[in-house]
C-alpha cells in the first residue's frame, strides 16, 4: 500500500505553503499574491510568478465588478466550465458564445477564427464585465482592436488575458499589458507562451473569492 496524504484540506495547505516558500512573490502586494499563488498552483510551476503581471487596480476592480453582478465573458467553454459558481459573489453569469449560431458566418465574413468572431457578440455585455481569455490569442487581439477602434464602446472592468500557445500568444499578452491603460481597463496576464484554461480559471476563482488557504 502506498503511503500518501488523503486529507484534501491538508494537501491544499501544504501545497500553498510550498508555493509561498519557493516562489518569488515580492512583486505582488498581499491580494495580488493570493491570486498569483492560485495561478502557480494550477500550473505546478513556481517560476510562473516571474511571468505574471497585473495592473495595480486589477484585484479591487474585478472584485467590485463581480460583487456588482458583472458577467464573466470567456473565449472557450473550458474556461467557462472551470469557473467555480459557488465562488461567484452575485450569482454572476459565466458566458462563452463560441457555440452561438452566428459565429461561423461572422468568422467567415471577418476572415478570422471562431473564437475571435465570438468576441463581436460580447458588445452588449462588455460594460463592466470581467473578460477571461485562456486559450485563443486571436480572441485577445480582436478584443484589443475592437476597444481601440471604437472608443465609444463600453469598457470591461478587466481583461484576464492568459492565452496559451506558440503563435501569437506571447505577442497578444504583451499588447494587452502595453495597451490596457489607454483602453480604459485593468488587466492580468502571464507573459510568454504559457497560459491556458486552468491558470485562467484559477485567477478568476481567486479573484471571485478572497479567502486564503495558508
Amino acid at each position: 500500500m502506498h503511503d500518501y496524504i488523503t486529507d484534501g484540506a491538508e494537501i491544499y495547505r501544504r501545497s500553498f505553503a510550498t508555493i509561498r516558500h519557493e516562489a518569488d512573490l515580492s512583486a505582488f502586494d498581499h491580494d495580488q499574491a493570493t491570486v498569483a499563488v492560485r495561478m502557480i498552483h494550477a500550473a505546478g510551476e513556481v517560476d510562473l510568478a516571474g511571468d505574471i503581471e497585473m495592473s495595480p487596480e486589477l484585484v479591487p476592480a474585478v472584485r467590485h465588478a463581480l460583487r456588482s453582478g458583472a458577467p464573466v465573458l470567456t473565449d472557450v467553454r473550458m474556461v467557462a466550465s472551470g469557473v467555480t459558481a459557488r465562488r461567484l459573489p452575485a450569482d454572476n453569469e459565466v458566458m462563452c458564445l463560441l457555440g452561438d449560431g452566428r459565429v461561423v458566418d461572422l468568422a467567415r465574413d471577418l476572415g478570422t477564427t471562431r473564437t475571435a468572431a465570438a468576441v463581436e457578440l460580447w458588445r452588449p455585455m462588455l460594460d463592466g464585465a470581467v473578460v477571461a481569455i485562456g486559450n485563443a490569442p486571436t480572441a485577445l487581439f480582436h478584443l484589443l482592436d475592437l476597444l481601440a477602434a471604437e472608443p465609444e464602446l463600453p469598457r470591461p472592468a478587466a481583461v484576464l488575458g492568459v492565452p496559451v500557445g506558440f503563435i501569437g500568444a506571447a505577442e497578444s499578452k504583451r499588447a494587452l499589458a502595453a495597451e490596457a491603460a489607454d483602453l480604459g481597463t485593468e488587466y492580468l496576464t502571464v507573459h510568454g507562451r504559457r497560459g491556458g484554461s486552468a491558470i485562467t480559471c484559477a485567477a478568476v476563482n481567486a479573484l471571485a473569492d478572497p479567502r486564503e488557504i495558508m
